[in-house]
C-alpha cells in the first residue's frame, strides 16, 4: 500500500500539469497573435489614421518606430530571460505593449502616436523572442514541433484576419480601436501567464532561475546594443526615402553606427555577463543558423513588400484580390513546418534546411520568367510552393538551435536568431527598394521610386494613344523591376544554402533532455 500512494498521487497530478501547460500554450499563441497582427492590421488604416491626425510626410514610421523597437530589444530580452527567467520578462513586455496600445488610442497627433508605437515595439521583443523560448521550455525535443507549428498558424492566421480586422474597425468604427481590441486580448494572455506558468526552481548557478535576483545586470551593454542597432537600422529604413544613400544624414548615421559597434564589443568583451556573450558566434551551429536566417529576412522582403505592388500594377488585380496571391503562403508554411519533424528526424536539421531553401531559391528563380502579364494563378502557384519550402527550412533550424542548448542559454540563443531575422528584413527593405528603383531609372530613363510609379499608373488607367503606350511601359518596368527584386531574394536564397553547407555542422549537437 506504502507504493501505491506515490503513484496515486502521480496520476492524479499529470491531468493537472497537461491542464496547465495547455492554458500556457494558449497564453502564448495569444501573446503571439498581439505581435502578428499589429504590423497587419495598422496597415490597413493608414489612410483613416492620416485623414484624422494628419502627417503623410513621417506616417511610415509608425512602423518602421515599431519594427526598429522590436529588433534592438529582442537581444536584451533574450539575456534578461536566461537571468531572471522567462515568465516576468513576458508579463513585463506583455503589460509594456498593451500600454502601448492604449497610449496609441489617446494619441492627439502623428508624432505623440509614432512615440506610443515605439513603446509598443519595446513590448513586442519580450513578446516574440520569449514566447518562441517559452515553447521549447515546455516542450521536450519530440515534441517542440507540434508548438511551433501552432505558433506559425497565428502567424498565418494573423496575415489573412489582420487586413479584414482592421479595414472593418476602420470603415465601421474608429481606427483608435485596432489598438483597443490589444487589450482584452492581452489581459487575458497575462491572467493565463500569471496563473498557470510556473516555472521550475533551478540549482544555483549561471543564468539559473533561483539565482538570478543576485545576477549582475550589462545594462550598459544593453544600451550600447540598443543605441548601435537603433542608429544602423534608422539609417537603412531612411537611407534612399528620406535622404539620399550619399547624402550627409545618411553617412553621419552609418558611421555613428559603426563607431556604436565598436563600442558594443568593446563593453561587451569586460562585461561579466555580457548581454551579446561572444559564444553565440563561435559555435558553428548558432553563428551558422543566424546567418541562414538573415538571408531568410532578406529573401522574405521579395514577396511581401513587392508581390502585392506587381500584383495590382502588372497583373491589374484590386488590393483584395493582390492580398490574396500573397497570403496564399500562409497556408502552405505551417502546414510544412508541422510535416517537417519527420524528414529531420531522418536525415537531420541541417540536410532538412538544405531541402527547404534549395527549393526555395528554385521557386524564386522561376518568378522572372512568368509570362506577362500573366495570370494571378501563377504567383500564387509559386507563394504556395514557396511557404512549403520555407517552413521545411526555418522551422529545424529554431528547434535545432534551441536543442543544442540548455535552459540558461535557450534565451538567448533564440534571441539572437529572431534578431538576425529582422534585420535581413530590415537590409532587405533597403537593398532591394534601391535594385527595384535603379531598374525604373534605368527602363523609364529617369529618377522615380516604385510607389510614384504605380501611383501614376492607377492615374493612367484606361487612356489610349500615347498615354496608353507611357502606361504600358510603366508596366513592363515595374514588372522588370520586381523581376530583379526575386533574383536577389534567389541570390539570398543560395547565400544561405552555401552558409548551412560550409558552416553548420552536418549533425546539431543536441543536448538530451527529459523525455527525449
Amino acid at each position: 500500500m506504502s507504493d501505491a500512494r506515490p503513484v496515486a498521487r502521480e496520476s492524479a497530478r499529470r491531468p493537472a500539469e497537461a491542464h496547465r501547460r495547455g492554458a500556457v500554450v494558449a497564453a502564448l499563441m495569444l501573446a503571439m497573435a498581439l505581435a502578428a497582427l499589429d504590423s497587419t492590421i495598422v496597415a490597413t488604416a493608414v489612410p483613416q489614421i492620416v485623414g484624422d491626425l494628419g502627417g503623410f510626410s513621417v506616417f511610415s514610421w509608425l512602423f518602421s518606430g515599431y519594427l526598429l523597437a522590436v529588433t534592438v530589444t529582442l537581444p536584451v530580452y533574450g539575456k534578461l530571460s536566461d537571468t531572471f527567467g522567462r515568465k516576468p520578462v513576458l508579463v513585463v513586455g506583455a503589460a509594456l505593449f498593451l500600454l502601448g496600445s492604449l497610449l496609441c488610442a489617446l494619441a492627439w497627433n502623428m508624432g505623440a502616436l509614432i512615440a506610443f508605437r515605439v513603446v509598443q515595439g519595446l513590448g513586442g521583443g519580450a513578446l516574440q523572442g520569449t514566447v518562441q523560448t517559452l515553447a521549447a521550455d515546455l516542450y521536450p525535443l519530440r515534441e517542440r514541433p507540434r508548438i511551433q507549428a501552432r505558433l506559425s498558424t497565428v502567424w498565418a492566421v494573423s496575415a489573412v484576419a489582420g487586413p479584414a480586422v482592421g479595414g472593418v474597425l476602420a470603415a465601421y468604427a474608429d481606427w483608435r480601436w485596432i489598438f483597443l481590441v490589444n487589450l482584452p486580448v492581452g489581459a487575458v494572455a497575462l491572467w493565463l501567464i500569471v496563473r498557470h506558468l510556473h516555472e521550475p526552481q533551478r540549482e544555483s548557478g549561471p543564468g539559473s532561475v533561483r539565482s538570478a535576483p543576485r545576477a549582475r545586470v550589462d545594462w550598459a551593454g544593453a544600451l550600447a546594443v540598443f543605441a548601435c542597432g537603433g542608429t544602423l537600422l534608422t539609417a537603412l529604413v531612411q537611407g534612399g526615402v528620406a535622404w539620399p544613400w550619399l547624402s550627409a544624414p545618411s553617412l553621419a548615421l552609418f558611421g555613428a553606427g559603426l563607431a556604436l559597434a565598436g563600442l558594443v564589443v568593446v563593453v561587451e568583451r569586460r562585461a561579466a555577463e555580457p548581454v551579446v556573450p561572444g559564444w553565440v558566434w563561435r559555435r558553428r551551429t548558432i553563428a551558422a543558423v543566424n546567418l541562414a536566417l538573415g538571408a531568410l529576412g532578406l529573401l522574405m522582403v521579395a514577396p511581401t513588400v513587392f508581390l502585392p505592388t506587381y500584383a495590382q500594377a502588372v497583373l491589374g488585380l484590386g488590393p483584395v484580390a493582390a492580398g490574396f496571391v500573397l497570403s496564399v503562403w500562409t497556408l502552405s508554411w505551417p502546414v510544412s513546418a508541422a510535416l517537417s519533424q519527420h524528414v529531420y528526424r531522418r536525415v537531420g536539421f541541417r540536410d532538412t534546411a538544405l531541402l527547404g531553401i534549395g527549393a526555395a531559391a528554385l521557386i524564386l528563380l522561376a518568378f522572372p520568367f512568368l509570362p506577362y502579364p500573366g495570370a494571378a494563378w501563377q504567383p500564387a502557384l509559386l507563394m504556395l510552393l514557396l511557404g512549403a519550402a520555407l517552413g521545411l527550412f526555418q522551422l529545424p533550424l529554431i528547434v535545432g538551435v534551441q536543442s543544442t542548448v540548455g535552459w540558461s542559454e535557450r534565451g538567448t540563443a533564440t534571441a539572437s536568431v529572431l534578431f538576425c531575422r529582422q534585420t535581413g528584413q530590415t537590409v532587405g527593405a533597403a537593398v532591394f527598394g534601391a535594385v527595384a528603383n535603379g531598374v525604373l531609372a534605368a527602363r523609364l530613363g529617369g529618377a522615380g521610386d516604385l510607389d510614384s510609379v504605380t501611383r501614376a499608373l492607377d492615374a493612367g488607367t484606361g487612356e489610349a494613344g500615347t498615354a496608353g503606350t507611357a502606361h504600358e511601359a510603366i508596366r513592363h518596368a515595374v514588372a522588370s523591376a520586381v523581376h530583379a527584386v526575386y533574383l536577389g531574394a534567389a541570390c539570398a536564397a543560395a547565400l544561405a544554402f552555401v552558409v548551412l553547407l560550409c558552416v553548420a555542422p552536418r549533425r546539431f549537437p543536441v543536448l538530451r533532455e527529459p523525455g527525449d
